[in-house]
């Protein structure tokens, strides 16, 4: 995931739920070369009990030290390991318009940092670990230990990890495969893809000049390989700000500020969401793409086979990092400058120039199906099918 280097600092940001797996990497992050080894623990609980009880100016004033802290390891070169449990829908009875100024609040303060990781700077990996809240609301029938156990089961198998294989040649492999793809596509230059399935998508998203596929592993500054998302399955792109239209009906909740998005749906018009809708939690969804004048873009194109690990377990997730990888997606907010030449060595004005959107979020949904259809328009109108009934035909 990280592959952290000699002499490197090594950042861990988990709950404090999680302490035996961390001190697990710790100890492994140490064994692997890393010069320093720092964690910065967090509670859900006391995330809930700071929205329930914590006035919005108070939860609005974010120390500077917690900004010095994250900016003093990358100024170091750090690489970073995100470990998540969180229980999907946790927040769903706090008020959304405070959860919506507290992370517009941070999502400023900390706007300055983001490229480290958003143009690969230095490595970086998310993973994930059952809690008890998550495995009770992926299964709901089963008592707390049968479902603890199932959910680890089901991670491992996503992250390719059993008893008698060797995880990292199984990684290798996997990540030639997606290579694959991401070369095949670059090759064909498309100059928009057209989505179109029974549930009502009928979207084209054009595709930014100098585009570049990318997924699976990805190399930081200082040459290091990493994989940013374990599990993935994607091959992701960057689509023109304003070449976006259509309608996307989205095919799996989402989980967004602690609340469960279902049943909705989106309208694109020269790249701005202009309508929308949801069965559940509009509120969220409105708070989403009202997040800042780049949310109501898309920053990202992802194209995933139906019949990928993930989505054979049959099992929701509730968690963008697995669902997500379950069938194609989009992203509304900031673009990622890996996915155009020369990206991570412009600016901010330099990648609006070529079409990138700009954001302080960067959130996924789901939109594949099994009836997915996918057309790739090349720049003199042919047409080549990308995707046939859910899955590459290239």
């Amino acid at each position: 995931g990280c592959n952290v280097q000699k002499g490197q600092m090594l950042v861990i940001n988990a709950d404090v739920r999680d302490y035996e797996f961390v001190h697990l990497c710790v100890e492994e992050g140490y064994k692997a070369g890393a010069g320093e080894v720092s964690v910065n623990w967090s509670s859900e609980f006391n995330t809930k009990k700071a929205y329930e009880y914590m006035t919005t100016e108070a939860l609005c004033d974010i120390p500077q030290w917690t900004y010095d802290r994250r900016a003093y390891a990358q100024e170091k070169g750090c690489c970073f390991l995100h470990v998540v449990s969180s229980t999907p829908g946790l927040l769903k009875d706090i008020d959304a318009e405070k959860i919506q100024a507290y992370q517009t609040t941070a999502g400023k303060k900390f706007q300055p940092l983001q490229a480290y990781t958003m143009a690969n700077k230095g490595q970086w990996s998310i993973v994930a670990l059952p809690s008890e809240g998550w495995a009770k609301k992926v299964f709901p029938d089963m008592d707390i230990q049968d479902a603890m156990e199932a959910l680890w089961k089901a991670i491992l198998t996503s992250v390719r990890i059993s008893e008698d294989n060797d995880p990292v040649a199984e990684w290798e492999k996997h990540n030639a495969e997606i290579l694959h793809y991401s070369k095949v596509l670059n090759d064909y230059d498309f100059k928009e893809l057209h989505f179109q399935n029974g549930l009502g998508t009928d979207l084209t998203v054009e595709l930014v000049e100098n585009h570049i596929w990318s997924g699976g592993c990805e190399e930081a500054s200082n040459g290091a390989i990493f994989n940013p998302n374990m599990p993935t399955e994607e091959n992701f792109c960057m689509p023109y700000k304003y070449g976006v239209n259509g309608k996307v009906v989205a095919t799996k909740p989402l989980s967004y500020q602690g609340k469960l998005i279902d049943d909705f749906w989106m309208v694109f018009e020269k790249g701005k969401v202009v309508e929308y809708g949801a069965g559940q939690d509009e509120e969220a969804l409105k708070n989403l793409i009202e997040y800042d004048e780049g949310s109501a873009y898309l920053g990202e194109v992802a194209l995933i086979s139906y019949d990928s690990p993930i989505n054979d377990t049959g099992i929701l997730f509730y968690n963008t990092l697995f669902d997500e990888n379950a069938s194609c997606h989009l992203a509304l907010g900031r673009a990622y400058p890996m996915n155009v030449k020369g990206g991570t060595e412009m600016d901010d004005d330099q990648l609006k120039a070529v079409g990138a959107n700009d954001s302080m979020t960067h959130v996924d949904f789901m939109f594949g199906s099994r009836d997915m259809h996918v057309d790739g328009v090349q720049k003199d109108g042919t047409v080549i099918p990308v995707f046939r009934n859910g899955n590459f035909v290239l």
